[in-house]
């Protein structure tokens, strides 16, 4: 299995509604790994790295997002793989 290095930058209602935790666990779900934060800006990033089915999973669910949340758009970029070894949530911006 080929493994992909995916970032997503999503814009909208994203902060305060558990959008990192249920990130995480949806990625841990699917077998990524990585990291989510938020950011200064409103936005939250996440770096995962894993199977482009996998992948894709994860960005058509972030397109959604955890209940509350009130998803505008999601830009994905690919990158380098870094090797995460799990999904962790970042605190702080």
């Amino acid at each position: 299995m080929s493994i992909e290095h995916r970032t997503l930058q999503v814009h909208g209602r994203v902060q305060g509604v558990f959008y990192r935790q249920s990130t995480q666990q949806e990625a841990s779900r699917l077998g990524l790994t990585g990291t989510v934060r938020n950011n200064e800006d409103g936005t939250v990033s996440i770096e995962a790295e894993g199977s482009a089915e996998a992948l894709d999973a994860l960005e058509a669910w972030c397109q959604q997002g955890p209940p509350a949340a009130r998803v505008e758009k999601v830009v994905v970029r690919a990158g380098e793989v870094q090797g995460y070894r799990e999904f962790a949530v970042q605190r702080g911006k």
